[in-house]
């Protein structure tokens, strides 16, 4: 690490801790040249998750508008907020784990129907007839009939 103060490049570690918020280390250094302290920070290097759009646009993965979409189909619903970011961590979780450095939309919205269904029926269902687009009431019903069906073979 190069000393602010005189330039060497030869420094020691002289105390080094995680950050408040874990997600850096920050480390004291002594310049062997001259003396001087200074402190640097180390941060893990990741690369950023890009998101296919339906139409074609590319974006950077947005954790907040997974849970904010999350929060509206959950609206008066009996869903605490801690069990929709343990669900939003489970769907980053998984899309960081893939190993890829695209995902497409669709991905995303189909884990997010699945953390949903695991919570809420009914968050499941509104989030599916927002992100499925349903053109007339026979879909919805389909989707519901299905729901059903897996309820009575519990």
């Amino acid at each position: 690490m190069k000393c602010p103060f005189c330039g060497s490049l030869d420094s020691r570690v002289v105390d080094s801790r995680p950050t408040d918020d874990n997600d850096r280390i920050r480390r004291r250094r002594e310049c062997t040249n001259c003396g001087k302290r200074f402190t640097t920070f180390e941060i893990v290097e990741t690369t950023p998750i890009m998101v296919l759009k339906k139409d074609g646009s590319i974006q950077a993965f947005n954790r907040d508008k997974i849970l904010n979409g999350m929060i509206k189909s959950c609206e008066k619903r009996p869903v605490s907020t801690r069990d929709l970011e343990k669900a939003c961590d489970n769907i980053e979780y998984k899309i960081v784990n893939g190993l890829k450095t695209e995902v497409t939309s669709t991905e995303i919205g189909e884990m997010v129907m699945d953390e949903l269904k695991a919570l809420d029926e009914v968050a499941y269902v509104r989030f599916a007839s927002v992100y499925r687009q349903f053109s007339d009431v026979n879909t919805f019903f389909e989707m519901l009939s299905e729901l059903m069906k897996k309820n009575n073979s519990k």
